[in-house]
């Protein structure tokens, strides 16, 4: 025997159920998004949240009783999974400004030990600076570094992804971008 509905899914605005019904409809949406706008919309077609949750390919109607409430407060953002576990971020959008602007300064190889930024240098200054990061990890400076675009080359040097310097006889140097490098790299 099914239990009462504790709170029941609110009434759904004309643009809310034609975005469910689009996402219960996607082939490439991921399943857990598809499987919630499935659950939903048979709830608000008044299926109690046991035949809800089968509907959906689910078991749980204690499942689609928490997903109606966060619906109920959060809206269709309901339907997105949230974090899944693991170290929350620490560092936010100012710090990883500064872990780039120490990045891009070269080194001074008398305060900084070093002619070229490796991991575990970086983390060095990032950590005595004044204004700096005082428990940064490499992990958090690497990941920073990777979504800037920066990968480690086999000189030892951190290069932005897609360009190069190329050195001719005369002596120049000429520096060359290239524009499939994101493409590529996925």
């Amino acid at each position: 025997m099914a239990g009462r509905q504790q709170e029941p899914l609110r009434p759904l605005k004309e643009d809310e159920r034609r975005e469910l019904a689009r996402i219960a409809r996607a082939g490439s949406d991921a399943a857990a998004r598809v499987a919630r706008a499935k659950a939903l919309l048979a709830v608000a077609d008044g299926a109690p949240f046991t035949a809800a949750a089968r509907a959906a390919g689910r078991r749980s109607r204690v499942a689609v009783a928490q997903l109606v409430a966060r619906f109920n407060r959060e809206g269709l953002a309901a339907v997105d999974p949230r974090h899944r576990g693991g170290p929350v971020r620490r560092y936010g959008v100012m710090e990883q400004e500064r872990i780039l602007q120490e990045f891009q300064r070269p080194p001074d190889r008398e305060q900084d030990g070093t002619a070229t930024w490796s991991l575990t240098t970086l983390q060095r200054a990032l950590r005595t600076a004044s204004d700096g990061l005082p428990t940064v990890s490499t992990w958090t400076i690497l990941i920073t570094l990777w979504e800037a675009g920066y990968t480690w080359q086999m000189t030892r040097t951190w290069c932005h992804t897609g360009t190069a310097h190329r050195k001719r006889k005369e002596g120049t140097v000429t520096t060359v971008i290239d524009p499939d490098a994101t493409p590529k790299k996925t």
